[in-house]
Formats: C-alpha cells, sequence, structure tokens
C-alpha cells in the first residue's frame, strides 16, 4: 500500500511560478508587501490597495446609499459609459479581499472592459467585512443589494433579465453564494457567474491549499485567517451555510452559466476544478480555465504579459458570448 504524501514532498512536488510571477513575488517579499495575514493585522492590510486604472474607458461613476442586510446601509458604485442609452446587460459586481478588506472599486478593471464592449451598467456593492460582521452579513449584504439593483433596473438603465453576477477571490465566493440565494429563494434569474480565482471552500482540505502553505500571494494560512474571520469557531465544522462556504452544496443543479479560473500555482486551484467538475456532474453549464503557473490574482502582478492579456482575453470572450 502506498503511503500517504507528506506536507514536505507536495510543496517540493507544487507546480512551478511563471517566471514573471516569481519575479513580482520576490519583489513584493523584498518590500515587504502582502506578508501573511493575521487577524491582528487586519487593520494594517486594509489600508493597501491594488492600483486600479480604468482611464482607458469613458465611463462615469454614480454612487448610492441602499439598504443592506436588515435595512443597514451601504455604499454602492454604478459604473456605465458616459454615452449609455436604453437598457444595457447589468454586471453585479462583488469584489475580493479575503472577505475582511478591500473596497468596492477593488479590482474594477477586470470588469470595466466589460461595460464598455457592450454599454453594460455595473454595480458594485461595499458590503460589510468580517470579522466585525461575520456570516451571514457579507453574503446577505450582497443579495439585498442585488434585489435593489433589479428593482431599480429602470432608472439604472439595465435589463433585469440580463444581469451577470461576478467577483474574484472573496467576491467569488460570495457571487458564488448570491447565485445559490437566487436559486433557492426565487429570486432574480442571473444569465451567468463569473467566478475569478474565487474563494469557496473553508474546510482546507485541497492538495493545492497543502502546497502553497506559507508561499505565494494568499497562501493557506492567509486563508485560514480570512475563513476564521467569517465562520470563527464553525470553521472546518459541519455548521457552515452553502451561502457562505458555496463548495459545500451537495446541489448544483439549477445555476446559470458559469466562468470558472485560478492559477495553477494557488490556494483555489483544487477547489475551483472541483466546483467546475460539480456544475458538470448536476448538468450545468461552466467554463474552466487553470492558467500555468499563476498565484493568487498573479494577473495584477505582471500586467500586460502575455499570460495576464489571454487570460484577460478569455474572461471578456465568455462575457460576449454570453451576452451575444
Amino acid at each position: 500500500m502506498e503511503s500517504p504524501i507528506t506536507q514536505s514532498e507536495l510543496a517540493l512536488r507544487r507546480p512551478p511560478y511563471d517566471p514573471g510571477v516569481a519575479a513580482a513575488l520576490a519583489a513584493m517579499a523584498e518590500g515587504g508587501i502582502f506578508a501573511p495575514i493575521t487577524l491582528e493585522s487586519i487593520p494594517l492590510m486594509r489600508q493597501y490597495a491594488v492600483p486600479e486604472d480604468i482611464s482607458r474607458f469613458d465611463l462615469e461613476e454614480k454612487e448610492f446609499t441602499v439598504p443592506g442586510f436588515e435595512g443597514a446601509e451601504l455604499a454602492v458604485t454604478v459604473l456605465r459609459r458616459r454615452d449609455h442609452t436604453g437598457f444595457g446587460p447589468g454586471i453585479f459586481n462583488i469584489h475580493g479581499g479575503g472577505l475582511v478588506m478591500g473596497t468596492r472599486m477593488t479590482g474594477i478593471s477586470l470588469i470595466a472592459p466589460w461595460v464598455d464592449s457592450h454599454d453594460a451598467v455595473a454595480v458594485t456593492v461595499e458590503y460589510r467585512l468580517a470579522p466585525e460582521y461575520p456570516d451571514p452579513i457579507p453574503v446577505e449584504d450582497c443579495y439585498a443589494v442585488l434585489l435593489w439593483t433589479i428593482e431599480h433596473a429602470e432608472e439604472l438603465g439595465i435589463d433585469p433579465n440580463r444581469v451577470i453576477v461576478a467577483g474574484a477571490s472573496a467576491g467569488g465566493c460570495l457571487a458564488a453564494g448570491v447565485a445559490l440565494l437566487a436559486r433557492d429563494r426565487g429570486g432574480p434569474q442571473l444569465i451567468g457567474q463569473a467566478l475569478i480565482c474565487p474563494m469557496l471552500d473553508d474546510r482546507d482540505a485541497t492538495v493545492s491549499a497543502r502546497q502553497f502553505d506559507g508561499v505565494g500571494l494568499w497562501d493557506r494560512g492567509s486563508n485560514r485567517v480570512g475563513w476564521t474571520a467569517l465562520l470563527g469557531g464553525r470553521r472546518g465544522t459541519d455548521d457552515v451555510s452553502i451561502y457562505a462556504a458555496p463548495a459545500r452544496a451537495t446541489d448544483l443543479s439549477g445555476l446559470p452559466p458559469t466562468f470558472l479560473d485560478a492559477g495553477s500555482a494557488e490556494v483555489f486551484r483544487d477547489e475551483t476544478v472541483s466546483y467546475a467538475t460539480r456544475l458538470w456532474e448536476h448538468g450545468g453549464v461552466a467554463e474552466l480555465h487553470i492558467w500555468p503557473g499563476g498565484t493568487h490574482g498573479w494577473d495584477a502582478l505582471i500586467p500586460g504579459s502575455p499570460l495576464a492579456e489571454l487570460a484577460a482575453t478569455t474572461r471578456n470572450a465568455w462575457v460576449a458570448r454570453l451576452l451575444a
């Protein structure tokens, strides 16, 4: 009988980084940026933001204050082309940040091309963050603002029958949770969900989680901190909702067409592959891409590189086909 693979053996076997990703990670480590996060360091990490440049697009931003879960007031930004007319598709965007940091404009450069190319209207939400606001507040905040978006579609210039939910990292977790809530509560009929390097599973049991422990942009230890902030002592137990950790859902039928991607050299690789596989198992439509040598959020580390351009082109093409 073959003996179990040890943690050290897994580390030796882990997929290599793309050379550009490796160089960027080394530079960040040298500069002391993105050390593994702890509960104590969350306030400090919230002060750092990845630069977002969408200036090449002629877009306007409008700010709203809307009701979240249990009536809490949440900030929302609506992004659309200055020449927008009529009713275009809607992009309901949920930002990343490990469930503990980030703002509604974090990662906005991923969806700005969709707004520009398809005369879409993006709604991006400032949901409340853990640990101050634990589960179920973040996903319920997002679902409440999705309902507000549909209710106010006419004034926003959105076709309520053509709405995509999208999110990267923790935003992918919340986007998947929102899609499950919409299905189970008879809510809005979403036409797609884009889950970019999504954070889906609190159980910390995959091979990729074990391979990337102490290395990479968002490693296994940081991931445990994010989930613990959201779930507290329930992390990894049976007392976790499918809306908080969508990988726990046993039935993935009835969900909209789904785009998923991740890097081959990141914690979320295996849970992303598993989610796509189970979508297919339940008769769903899913498109999956695993980018060779990518760490978590790798395309932000090497913007403009051939691999980053390929990933962006692939995501944009999926949206174009969905909206055709």
